[in-house]
């Protein structure tokens, strides 16, 4: 079985400016093999987001394609992606997008709820990824009654529940203080590896790049790697 999760080939996207079109994406070839950690820095608006979306099955390519486990994105339909990226894929963003009304362990195990499982294995699931996290005394409280970063700890929980192969994070600490971002990542970091889940990050913070083991700048549509 072939251990590569994402491969873009010759993926191009297009953005339109009132009349003018903008290549954003120009012909990428990239490759994720199980297990790798990469980051992924450009500077605002150089299409980062764009690339991260086209690699999740989110946004389809103007030309090329992406397959997640073989499974080509243009190819899919939107109930095929949806069910493609419940099974491989896991999502962290700059914030955190916790539903209010439920706890940190609801919030956890929505991916299993939705997904069929029975509510309390579902919370039972949960109760140990926060554990990982160690956010186990705040299993009961709300978004609103936690921390910046254990908000973002019990998203990184609900990325990692469907123990996808890849998750991808787009600026997961760009809203937290230095000191904060620093150990959320750190933490991040070690689940992961624990794991052996693939990442792709999208950040503009350089010392968080160096923390993995590849970076890429996307600049004119293209990856430099370094």
């Amino acid at each position: 079985m072939s251990n590569v999760i994402i491969q873009s080939e010759q993926l191009g996207h297009i953005f339109h400016d009132g009349q003018s079109e903008v290549d954003i994406l120009k012909g990428i070839d990239f490759t994720l093999k199980a297990g790798e950690s990469l980051a992924i820095m450009g500077s605002s608006g150089s299409g980062k987001s764009t690339f991260l979306h086209c690699l999740a099955g989110l946004m389809k390519s103007a030309s090329g394609d992406v397959k997640i486990m073989g499974h080509s994105v243009q190819q899919a339909s939107e109930d095929e992606l949806a069910a493609i990226r419940h099974q491989y894929l896991g999502f962290i963003y700059q914030f955190h997008h916790l539903l209010p009304e439920f706890s940190a362990l609801d919030n956890v195990a929505m991916p299993l709820l939705i997904g069929g499982m029975p509510y309390e294995q579902a919370r039972a699931e949960a109760r140990i990824w926060l554990d990982k996290m160690h956010l186990s005394a705040r299993e009961e409280h709300k978004p609103f009654a936690l921390s910046g970063g254990e908000r973002q700890r019990v998203a990184i929980a609900r990325a990692l529940i469907n123990k996808p192969r890849c998750v991808l994070a787009d600026e997961p600490t760009g809203n937290l203080d230095q000191a904060t971002a620093a150990h959320v990542f750190e933490l991040m970091l070690d689940v992961f590896q624990s794991e052996k889940t693939a990442l792709i990050l999208v950040t503009h913070d350089h010392a968080l790049a160096a923390r993995l083991p590849r970076s890429a700048i996307l600049a004119s549509g293209a990856l430099a790697w370094r």
